[in-house]
Order: C-alpha cells, then sequence, then structure tokens
C-alpha cells in the first residue's frame, strides 16, 4: 500500500482504478475461462461467445453473465 501512494495514488485513484480496470479485467477473464471450459448447446455457440468477449469486452462479458451462461449444457 506504500508502494502504490508513492507512486502518487490516494486513495480515490486506487478506487477508480479499482473500479475501472481491474475488476473488469477479473470479470472478463473469468468469462473466458467459463467459455472455454463449458460446452453449449449449439455447436458454434462457444465460438460465437468467444468472439463477442473478445472484441466487445466490456459488453460481452455483461451480455455472457445475463445471456450465455443459460445457453450452457448441464
Amino acid at each position: 500500500m506504500n508502494q502504490l501512494l508513492f507512486l502518487g495514488l490516494g486513495t480515490p485513484e486506487i478506487l477508480i482504478l479499482l473500479f475501472l480496470i481491474i475488476i473488469p479485467t477479473i470479470l472478463w477473464v473469468w468469462a473466458l475461462i467459463d467459455i472455454l471450459k463449458s460446452q453449449f448447446k449449439g455447436g458454434s455457440d462457444k465460438v460465437v461467445w468467444l468472439l463477442v468477449v473478445c472484441f466487445l469486452p466490456l459488453l460481452g462479458f455483461i451480455l455472457y453473465f445475463s445471456i450465455g451462461r443459460n445457453q450452457k449444457v448441464s
């Protein structure tokens, strides 16, 4: 924590960094891993979801977690 403050990052900057960069990146990676590990009902659904999440990162993982997870084979 002292190292971040040494770099000129105070508490507000760390929170902004956390909410705008770190959390979306973690959710994006989580979506990619979940897509790669899962089987889907349609044959090309996995490829479509990978493309959506890769090319539209923020919108892609939101769409995948709200719509795509329902398309997986149980």
